[in-house]
């Protein structure tokens, strides 16, 4: 009562060869290809366009700071 041995896989292989043929199942496999690479690629520009807005939020924050100081300066002159 064991598992999968490698004899199973190959007729299950074989039989799905039978029944799609090489070349759909070669088209298949480039359309998941495809589509697993446009999921990275979308994947890797939404990580890109937060990593834009933190820094951007960060920037602007600073400059909100910054620009507080510098009253505080002018109102300390006065």
């Amino acid at each position: 009562m064991g598992g999968i041995g490698i004899w199973q896989l190959l007729i299950v292989a074989v039989i799905i060869v039978l029944l799609f043929g090489t070349k759909k199942l070669r088209n298949l496999g480039s359309d998941l290809g495809s589509a697993v690479k446009g999921f990275k690629s979308a994947v890797t520009d939404e990580s890109a366009k937060k990593d834009a807005e933190s820094i951007d939020e960060d920037i602007s924050t600073n400059n909100v700071v910054e620009q507080s100081k510098v009253a505080d300066k002018e109102k300390d002159k006065v």
